[in-house]
């Protein structure tokens, strides 16, 4: 007789030892890119890691990607403006109704970069970035879709939360307004998230979220490239490599009827053509995607210092406790080869080892027992990353609060 299938419930409780209420394992199998979860107390005690304040700063910075959305309820009239913004504009906007949205707060904030720790049963380079948004009461960004994986954290106030998690929810956007909202929205769930509750929603699933109070929500989003921005990046990156000699050929070609007939044979000819696209081999598959992901969506650039510090200097500074650290913005990840590993740091190869890649992509840095833990082509490939700023010599990371 088959079994029946289990009811998963879709709001747990965190405990002290499984942040989103079970083992990430079980998190992985029932929940990640399948259905929606609310984890009560997954922060218990959480003191959001920075205020409203900083985050108008953070705004009115030339490189901040930063936006406001307002929403004249009586009309159902939205506006967007980006940034960056005057520091006198906040304290004229109105008691209500708008939202302040940052990108990449992460790069910019160490003590929100800290939270990324509690999410390391995912990939590295699958994370993206935390977007902090600011909400004065009824504040919001409408019903919408996202197409990627997200972490809503509450941090300050209370948020309501609506959802449909029903499996074939009404997606079609409005054309009345510049931002992708949707034109019916139907909720299955309802939660009111005070600070510390978290809610998990898979790509697809609409939602809207709505401040109660002034409010601060952290957003953990994922790198999610559609397969068009894929299959066109792996296309330029073979393109790269072919000479211009190599085009489409037929010298088996027999007598045409004259009648324009594109046939089974031409179509093999191209078939042939575009086999290394069609099936890449292990190598240029893992070489084109570690190139891909590790400069997807860029936060910005990653500048080399003016003046570097020999080998030397730098062991020193590690043994007086300082530590080697990525830049920011720049971003890491590693895979195998063979017995060795390939290291990719914004779009760059570098061949080491696989516990040189392993250290050097490591969220905690690079102290001086990591250091001397390393061979001698790991050591002069972190100096190199040095050199070239994607490594920074920094004071130790402090740890992120729960």
């Amino acid at each position: 007789m088959p079994s029946t299938p289990r009811r998963l419930s879709m709001e747990v409780e965190a405990n002290a030892r499984h942040r989103l209420g079970m083992p990430a394992t079980t998190f992985l199998r029932d929940y990640w890119q399948k259905r929606p979860l609310l984890i009560r107390r997954a922060f218990p005690g959480f003191e959001a890691p920075l205020t409203p304040e900083d985050l108008a700063g953070l705004a009115c910075e030339e490189t901040a990607l930063a936006r406001l959305i307002r929403h004249d309820a009586q009309r159902d009239a939205w506006s967007v403006r980006n940034g960056p913004f005057r520091e006198d504009e906040f304290p004229g906007l109105p008691r209500q109704d708008w939202t302040l949205l940052v990108q990449d707060v992460d790069k910019w904030d160490g003590d929100v970069a800290a939270l990324l720790s509690h999410f390391d049963f995912l990939p590295r380079w699958r994370i993206d970035d935390v977007m902090v948004s600011f909400a004065a009461p009824g504040g919001s960004v409408g019903a919408h879709v996202d197409q990627y994986d997200v972490f809503l954290l509450q941090g300050l106030g209370r948020r309501r939360w609506q959802i449909d998690a029903r499996p074939t929810p009404d997606t079609r956007f409005r054309d009345d307004v510049e931002l992708k909202l949707l034109r019916h929205f139907h909720p299955s769930h309802d939660w009111v998230l005070e600070p510390g509750d978290m809610l998990y929603l898979p790509p697809g699933v609409p939602h809207h979220g709505v401040a109660l109070d002034a409010c601060l929500t952290f957003s953990v989003g994922m790198r999610a490239p559609a397969r068009s921005e894929l299959l066109l990046d792996f296309a330029e990156f073979l393109a790269e490599a072919m000479p211009e000699s190599e085009r489409y050929a037929d010298p088996d070609l027999i007598p045409a009827r004259g009648d324009g007939e594109i046939d089974a044979a031409a179509l093999q000819r191209v078939a042939r053509a575009l086999a290394p696209f069609v099936a890449p081999d292990a190598a240029t598959l893992r070489r084109s995607f570690g190139r891909f992901i590790t400069c997807y969506r860029s936060a910005g650039e990653v500048a080399a210092p003016p003046r570097v510090p020999g080998a030397a200097q730098v062991e020193a500074r590690l043994a007086a406790g300082a530590q080697l650290r990525r830049h920011p913005f720049a971003r890491f990840a590693w895979a195998r080869a063979g017995k060795a590993a390939e290291l990719f740091v914004d779009g760059e190869l570098h061949a080491c080892s696989a516990a040189a890649a392993r250290t050097l992509c490591s969220s905690d840095g690079i102290g001086a027992a990591q250091w001397s833990a390393l061979d001698p082509t790991g050591r002069a490939l972190a100096h190199q990353l040095f050199r070239l700023g994607r490594l920074i010599l920094a004071s130790p990371r402090r740890r992120a609060r729960a």
